[in-house]
């Protein structure tokens, strides 16, 4: 995402907040109240990559008053099972809550329905009155919006519907007038919604179904599913780079246990330079500091700005020889000598220092592979830049030590393959660079990065806490955390074993855990968003190397975290 579309995310966000009275934030064009996601769906709300300002704003006022008008447990509870069932549910629940328009909020007002009067024209220009469906769906959002809102039906709207309006009145006329009269109650207004949703639905089947007598009835659904799967969700199209397919664990989710790990007795933590041949890290680290010089990056301004951010005062400094202050008892000489010296006064001086440690984790996964370069050059120049700025800097990285489980899935299966292990894989836990050493005295290490044959699984969740935990270790008073990925974890042996999303639902679980301990986490996603994981994210595109403008950002980033 570029950085003014993150500029204008952040600006709704900050908007939602305060119209909807509830702690939300947009991350990775998801809607997060806290770590929950919050689902709120109707076919106007969707935007698409090239909507400008006007739309989002909209989009964000609408999206203010659902929350603040819905209860969105009620209404889940409720909605029914259906595609086209739920579609319609939706839609009508949002328009109930945009209805509810505050007399005092007139530009409030005119954003909401210059925002659903924009997804109509773009409705009919992309063809969705064109067929019996679609016209039907349209129809019934126009005639909703008509009624709930009291306002005339838009003229490019009423001649078109005229028909379909007429064939139906007689059969939805009630539930629309007992809508209408329950504006201001949910549940008496999510009945009548549920029969019109369930109305629609068998409407379209039964339509489909007299086309071709002999297709039956799951066929007939398929069809009008298909009628309107332009309007169904289909995920959200600001993003500039997708966002990982995260989900959750049923394991996880049952809390019998918790997350689990099989065997500890083949994990290791080790200094990644004592796996790579030292002529080896010498070639490694000529061919870094070459790139660095090619990059051409200004380290003193890049320095500087977070210089300013991490520095905190520190009051153990004096100016001497001031006119004013507590008196220098080692200038008394100078004022018997000279009775008209006046500059013999001292005060304390806050000198602000920095007081941080940012820690950099590197996926060390078979996919990081291709990226290895860029990652390195990355790595490499935002630890020169964090040193010269006065921050404690760290470097780790994260892999297995072998493909498919290793010796910890031979244990497994040598134990009769028990239900639910666990993680089942020889964790390997890399360090290039502690945060007890300089950047000078650690380049050679650092260079190890480049050693391709580290990078196999990735185990993210229990990575993230590793580095966390030896962030707590340390004395600094501000701790970041820079995680650097290309999606979700993937570790095969433990997929298999358990379900899917296990090492997925963990990592949600770990970040959410570490971002309330305390520590700042920042995920910069190679190739997709990770703002769905982590509260701050910076997107990274490095299938044409790195760029300066992804150092810039990733800096200001930090930057502006640090000074929050």
């Amino acid at each position: 995402m570029e950085p003014r579309r993150q500029r204008e995310q952040a600006l709704c966000g900050a908007a939602l907040r305060a119209l909807s009275g509830r702690r939300v934030e947009w991350r990775a064009a998801r809607l997060l109240e806290g770590d929950r996601e919050l689902r709120l769906d109707a076919p106007h709300l969707r935007l698409q990559a090239e909507d400008g300002l006007p739309a989002r704003r909209g989009h964000c006022d609408a999206t203010a008053l659902r929350l603040r008008h819905s209860d969105l447990a009620q209404h889940e509870q409720a909605a029914p099972s259906g595609a086209v069932e739920r579609l319609v549910f939706d839609l009508l629940e949002q328009l109930r809550c945009e209805s509810r328009l505050p007399a005092s909020l007139p530009g409030l007002a005119a954003n909401v329905q210059a925002r659903f009067a924009a997804w109509s024209r773009a409705a009919l220009a992309q063809g969705l009155a064109e067929s019996a469906a679609g016209l039907l769906f349209y129809t019934l959002a126009q005639l909703g919006w008509s009624r709930f809102n009291g306002q005339p039906l838009p003229q490019e709207s009423e001649g078109l519907i005229e028909a379909t309006r007429a064939g139906i009145a007689r059969a939805i006329g009630g539930w629309l007038s007992r809508m209408q009269r329950c504006l201001d109650d949910q549940a008496a207004f999510a009945e009548a919604a549920l029969a019109l949703a369930h109305w629609t639905g068998q409407r379209l089947r039964d339509a489909q179904a007299q086309q071709q007598p002999a297709s039956g009835a799951a066929q007939a659904q398929a069809r009008a599913h298909a009628a309107l799967s332009w309007l169904l969700p289909q995920g959200d199209g600001n993003l500039a780079l997708p966002a990982p397919a995260a989900g959750r664990s049923r394991l996880l989710d049952s809390g019998s246990a918790g997350y689990r790990v099989f065997t500890t007795a083949y994990d290791r933590e080790v200094p990644a330079a004592t796996l790579v041949r030292a002529a080896l890290l010498r070639e490694y680290r000529q061919r870094l500091d070459e790139r660095v010089a090619r990059l051409n990056v200004n380290q003193g301004r890049l320095a500087l700005q977070l210089q300013r951010a991490l520095a905190r005062p520190a009051g153990s400094d004096w100016d001497f020889g001031l006119e004013a202050g507590r008196v220098d008892a080692r200038r008394l000489a100078q004022l018997v000598s000279n009775p008209a010296q006046r500059r013999v006064f001292r005060l304390e001086a806050p000198r602000p220092r920095p007081d941080a440690v940012v820690s950099l984790l590197i996926d060390c996964s078979g996919s990081m592979r291709r990226h290895i370069e860029p990652l390195a050059l990355l790595a490499d120049a935002l630890l020169r830049v964090l040193e010269r700025a006065g921050a404690a800097t760290e470097l780790l990285g994260y892999t297995t030590g072998a493909w498919n489980g290793g010796r910890a899935r031979a244990a497994w299966l040598a134990a009769g393959r028990p239900a639910h292990p666990g993680r089942l894989n020889e964790r390997c836990h890399l360090v290039f660079k502690d945060a007890a050493r300089s950047w000078r005295r650690s380049r050679l290490d650092v260079a190890a990065l480049l050693k391709g044959d580290l990078f196999r699984e990735g185990v993210d969740g229990e990575a993230v806490a590793w580095a966390a935990h030896r962030l707590r270790a340390r004395p600094e008073a501000r701790r970041i955390l820079v995680v650097v990925s290309d999606g979700c974890p993937l570790d095969s042996a433990t997929e298999q074993a358990n379900d899917a999303r296990y090492l997925d639902h963990h990592l949600q679980q770990v970040v959410a855990q570490q971002q309330r301990a305390g520590i700042t986490l920042i995920g910069v996603g190679v190739g997709l968003d990770l703002g769905a994981w982590y509260r701050h994210s910076v997107p990274a595109d490095l299938s044409q190397g790195l760029e300066r403008e992804l150092l810039h950002r990733l800096v200001g980033t930090i930057a502006r975290v640090a000074a929050a």
